[in-house]
């Protein structure tokens, strides 16, 4: 087992390393000039804008040969420092992610636990019934091929601006101070319950179709008719049923991850919800290379640390694999 786990953490620091290689890479390969673009904003004459152009230019370190500068950013990521963005100058980035951040996992945790779970439970449901299958099964098919965008803008439009139910920008009202009493609890809920529902629906979808293709894939199998034959209890063989079906859908969570990423950043940016992904498309628009290699950094991460607890998670669940680590290391 000591050796399956090292062997796992050196796939994920590798694979760190070239993901974070290629996340310093994109934004130097962006056409334009983030410190052009930054001077442009002030509206100063020329000659001052060259003098300036050369002041930023030496103060980002930009001035300097691409390999230097790619030396300087891993030393400065070990020390902590993501540098200082171009767009919000003069906030380091750290800080602009510590304000984005808890948005991210305020809407990423419950929608990719609650869709998993909720879907899982739903899907095994549907398996044994026969009303299930044929009425709410082809919404799943829906729903899961629904893209990310389109049912925001739809549960945007709907509950928005149709009903008026639910406010459809921002994390929390403007007229409102951040502090801890209901109102603007309650505030802050409601901004983020839309963002939230599409995440969850289209994860949802998704999780129940493949939870009850498994049972109904593993009630058809040789052992559930030998124990059928034996003259075992349904519920039983319901049970050895679902934790069969459970351990695919692990490894599903596993790979969908990255995709359940991208949809959150895609879905911040339809409710203007202040997060990675709204703070990402402003970097992008900003030219801001500093910014948006914090915004990778912090998914790239997220994915990674992600990835390993759920493989963690699937070497305790599964006791074939956990066989397998004994007669290996044996």
């Amino acid at each position: 087992m000591k050796r399956y786990f090292l062997r796992k953490i050196l796939i994920y620091l590798l694979t760190f390393f070239l993901a974070v290689t290629i996340d310093w890479m994109i934004p130097r390969f962006m056409p334009g000039d983030p410190v052009t673009n930054m001077i442009a904003r002030a509206a100063i004459n020329s000659n001052a804008a060259s003098v300036m152009y050369e002041y930023y230019t030496h103060v980002f370190g930009l001035d300097l040969p691409l390999w230097q500068q790619y030396l300087n950013f891993w030393g400065s990521l070990f020390r902590g420092d993501l540098g200082i963005s171009v767009y919000l100058f003069p906030t380091p980035v750290v800080d602009i992610l510590k304000r984005a951040v808890p948005y991210d996992l305020a809407l990423l945790l419950p929608s990719i636990l609650l869709s998993w779970i909720a879907g899982n439970k739903f899907g095994a449901l549907a398996a044994r019934s026969k009303w299930l299958a044929n009425t709410v099964s082809p919404l799943s098919y829906v729903l899961t091929a629904t893209p990310y965008m389109w049912l925001g803008s739809l549960l945007a439009w709907v509950f928005g601006i149709v009903l008026g139910i639910f406010p459809i920008a921002g994390a929390y009202s403007f007229s409102l101070n951040p502090n801890l009493s209901f109102a603007f609890i309650w505030d802050v809920l409601k901004h983020w319950f839309l963002p939230f529902a599409s995440l969850f629906l289209v994860g949802f979808g998704g999780w129940a179709i493949g939870m009850r293709n498994m049972i109904i894939y593993e009630l058809e199998s040789d052992y559930s008719h030998y124990l059928t034959a034996l003259g075992a209890p349904t519920k039983l063989i319901r049970k050895y049923a679902f934790n069969n079906a459970i351990l695919p859908q692990i490894t599903g969570l596993a790979l969908q991850l990255g995709v359940v990423v991208a949809g959150a950043l895609v879905t911040e940016v339809v409710f203007s919800y202040p997060g990675i992904g709204y703070l990402l498309l402003a970097a992008i628009q900003n030219q801001d290379y500093f910014l948006v290699q914090g915004c990778f950094l912090f998914i790239i991460i997220g994915v990674l640390l992600a990835n390993f607890i759920i493989d963690i998670a699937y070497v305790l669940v599964d006791p074939r694999t956990r066989a397998g680590m004994q007669g290996e290391s044996a």
